[in-house]
């Protein structure tokens, strides 16, 4: 059952980048040359997703509609849902429960900045139900979501937040979830925050058998933008590669251009409501490029 559906949750209260989410929500803030939210969406566009639902706070959605629209100049099919609350990850699969309407789905976090040779798209693909989940590496996983792995790379327990962790490996901000995922978060309880919790989804999947998880190897980066910190680490990481390819990261035009979502005149058509700037040669350099056979 391939995914064709992806969902980014854009909620929440943005509380540890105040004050600089006072005036805007944080996945509207820069992340070096565009919003934060272009990041996340790329990562979906790349695996072949078309069909998505952002879901924000209330007072966001209007910005995000002003940004991407229906998603057709796109080549995408964009709607929008409000989470009243922020009461957890795994509540967006109840917000989102109209959108999803009994197919798989992605779900990915709006802070969340996937780079490398990352073949999300494959996955995707080979999906055959349950839970996916994909782990990273980090030095400090008593912060996160643990996967414990046995000796063939079968998930054994997910832990969040242990004091003495299992692994090395957390669960990185991308979730994949078969048709029943909808009735899975139903059953779910809150926790002591008073949330729905994505680990707790995770362990409803994992203790029918039904959780797998793929590891994400060297040469791949998972950056979480949650703080002041990690945003300014996560916008020179991005100048740095730019600067240094001459391409950009999570163009989302650049994207659905090569993926064939947009035509030429598609692009064409872009590219004229962009004002002289650098962000526009870019897209006519994209073009030429491509039209040249590159």
């Amino acid at each position: 059952m391939p995914i064709t559906k992806g969902i980014i949750l854009a909620g929440g209260t943005g509380s540890r980048l105040y004050p600089a989410t006072v005036a805007t929500c944080k996945q509207l803030l820069p992340v070096y040359d565009k919003p934060l939210i272009y990041y996340p969406l790329a990562t979906l566009m790349q695996a072949g997703i078309r069909s998505i639902q952002i879901i924000t706070a209330p007072g966001d959605n209007e910005a995000f509609q002003r940004l991407f629209g229906d998603g057709r100049q796109l080549g995408l099919e964009v709607s929008y849902e409000i989470q009243s609350r922020p009461e957890g990850i795994a509540q967006a699969f109840l917000v989102a429960e109209k959108f999803i309407s009994g197919d798989a789905a992605a779900l990915i976090l709006g802070d969340n900045i996937f780079y490398g040779d990352v073949d999300f798209n494959r996955a995707f693909r080979e999906f055959n139900g349950g839970g996916l989940v994909f782990g990273y590496v980090v030095k400090d996983p008593q912060r996160y979501g643990v996967i414990e792995f046995d000796a063939s790379d079968r998930v054994v327990s997910i832990e969040e937040k242990p004091a003495r962790p299992k692994s090395s490996y957390a669960v990185s901000g991308l979730y994949v979830y078969g048709p029943d995922v909808v009735e899975m978060s139903k059953r779910l309880r809150p926790s002591e925050r008073g949330e729905l919790e994505i680990t707790d989804l995770n362990l409803l999947y994992l203790m029918q058998e039904r959780l797998a998880a793929r590891k994400l190897g060297r040469g791949i980066a998972w950056l979480d933008t949650g703080t002041h910190e990690s945003l300014l680490e996560a916008g020179n990481f991005i100048a740095t590669i730019e600067k240094r390819q001459g391409m950009k990261v999570a163009c989302l035009e650049e994207i659905a251009y090569r993926m064939g979502y947009i035509d030429r005149t598609g692009m064409s058509r872009i590219i004229g409501q962009i004002a002289a700037n650098e962000y526009r040669r870019y897209l006519e350099d994209v073009m030429a490029e491509f039209d040249g056979g590159a």
